[in-house]
């Protein structure tokens, strides 16, 4: 018996329809990954309640996963560039539904945050090469319309993730949201292994991707996507040329360096409250510094580093990175402990506590287009700096929900955390993507998404610290006594220094939108 080996596109007939396919492909894992980062913030209480889980080991099962991806995205996409972007994204599709099965089944804390991680590697697989695939599979003239479609699709169902979440955990239980991405993520993973396109013509085509667990994301993807596609090079080259980078090494020593002085670091922020400096906290701060300082030496001495030479040169580049990971980081610490204000204080199930984040996720779409008009009439830095204060201003209305709050001032603190977040992630993407010099442009997309990797897994991070310090009883159960409010009130009042820091680096970005040409590499 021999298997049928994949068709290939032999006419415009079959080019179109496989087209369709890879199309449907990309938005699907793309939406997949979204859904599914989406739909954890809404039943992170629930599970906490019924694991019996701690404080801190409910915020692993989010900051783990963001460690695996932040880590791995930039060496996944060079994994793309050499090895074909369709073959890693049929493992990254298969292994996230495996791992999303497992979370489901999953009886333990422990087990459910191992799963997690490992939903992370694949999701880092499967995030960059969505956006690689389009890029092989149609010519450069027509690639605006794939990514808009794309990443419509994610600010869609980023909107809809919690909604679905919640409906889903009030009626059959928090481990149907993990079965949620299943069936998708298996049927896409087996379609692109039976159908073969064309392999991308160019290195570091998957690591581009603006996608992220949070609306904004998606609304800057768009925001920016006829910028990117004015530059992309021409596709389905049959014998694509590889670049130095392409034929070197993978990266990643570097990005295991990476990963342990982030994951040491967050468990040395989480464990130090409670634990104090014992033995294993001293440890792990130690194992940050160590792996902090050898990924500095590594990636000055190594000829495959995890960030090229020349690509951080930029002042406003940098600044823009730091940018994203502060509001990141702000928002996502804002969300977790807002989740937990609305179903452990005011005593919402899971799905009204999502109709009432809606406006936030709602502004972040919609606003996309306005944050684009803003950048044009007062420049990167003036709509950078006003979406960072404007976000600093939701978090401490935010700080002041309690018990007593209602309806409208909820969706109102939501609403300004979301307006705020949303041209500041336009504009510090945008700023990325024009200062990246030419030829860098994927691996500047990579570190935009490991930015806003590492932002969240900082601030979820902090604001379990601020939580052990002020309420260390936080645990299984009810928590939603006056002194559990009191402490989210000043945790939150805390989390508005690091959005009152990105105003500060936002200075640091270029004041007009026109300007000259990039620097080559």
């Amino acid at each position: 018996m021999t298997l049928a080996r994949p068709r290939t596109a032999s006419g415009p007939r079959d080019r179109r329809r496989l087209q369709r396919l890879t199309l449907t492909s990309s938005i699907t894992g793309a939406v997949v990954v979204a859904v599914d980062g989406s739909v954890l913030t809404v039943v992170q209480p629930v599970m906490q309640r019924e694991l019996h889980a701690s404080f801190a080991q409910i915020q692993w099962t989010s900051t783990g996963y963001l460690i695996a991806v932040a880590s791995l995205l930039v060496f996944a996409g060079r994994l793309g560039d050499r090895y074909g972007h369709r073959r890693v994204f049929t493992v990254g599709a298969l292994g996230f539904a495996a791992a999303s099965a497992g979370v489901g089944f999953a009886g333990s804390a422990v087990l459910v945050i191992g799963l997690r991680v490992l939903q992370g590697v694949f999701g880092a697989l499967l995030q960059p090469a969505t956006l690689g695939m389009l890029r092989a599979a149609y010519p450069s003239d027509r690639l605006a319309m794939p990514i808009a479609l794309r990443t419509s699709a994610i600010g869609l169902a980023v909107a809809a993730g919690p909604l679905v979440g919640g409906v889903l955990a009030v009626h059959l239980g928090w481990r149907s949201v993990f079965f949620l991405s299943v069936a998708p993520a298996l049927a896409v993973g087996v379609l692109v292994l039976l159908v073969r396109t064309p392999e991308a013509g160019t290195a570091d085509a998957g690591t581009a991707d603006m996608g992220t667990p949070c609306a904004g994301s998606a609304a800057a993807g768009t925001a920016v996507a006829g910028t990117r596609d004015a530059e992309v090079p021409g596709a389905r080259t049959p014998e694509p040329e590889r670049t130095e980078d392409a034929r070197g090494g993978l990266g990643l020593p570097g990005a295991c360096l990476f990963a342990v002085c982030l994951g040491s670091l967050v468990h040395a922020l989480v464990e130090l409250p409670g634990a104090g400096w014992t033995a294993p906290t001293t440890l792990a701060v130690l194992a940050a510094v160590a792996a902090g300082a050898a990924f500095v030496v590594h990636e000055r001495r190594a000829t495959s580093r995890f960030v090229p030479p020349g690509v951080l040169r930029s002042v406003p580049l940098r600044a823009s990175l730091a940018v994203l990971v502060s509001a990141s980081a702000a928002l996502f610490g804002t969300l977790f402990l807002g989740t937990y204000l609305l179903q452990h204080v005011l005593g919402l199930d899971p799905f009204a506590s999502a109709l009432r984040m809606v406006p936030l996720a709602a502004v972040m779409v919609l606003g996309a287009p306005v944050s684009a008009v803003l950048q044009r009439r007062f420049g990167h830095r003036r709509t950078a700096v006003g979406g960072m204060a404007l976000l600093a201003l939701g978090i401490l209305l935010t700080s002041r929900l309690d018990g007593q709050s209602t309806a409208v001032a909820t969706s109102l603190a939501f609403l300004v955390v979301g307006a705020g977040f949303c041209p500041v992630m336009v504009t510090a993407t945008a700023v990325v993507v024009r200062e990246a010099p030419l030829g860098t442009e994927g691996v500047a997309g990579g570190l935009q998404q490991t930015a806003m990797n590492v932002g969240p897994a900082l601030g979820l991070a902090l604001v379990t610290m601020l939580m052990g310090v002020a309420a260390p009883g936080a645990g299984p159960g009810s928590t939603g006594g006056p002194e559990f409010t009191e402490a989210m009130g000043a945790a939150l009042v805390v989390l508005a220094v690091p959005a009152a820091l990105g105003a500060l680096m936002a200075l640091r970005l270029p004041g007009r939108t026109d300007g000259g040409r990039r620097p080559a590499a």
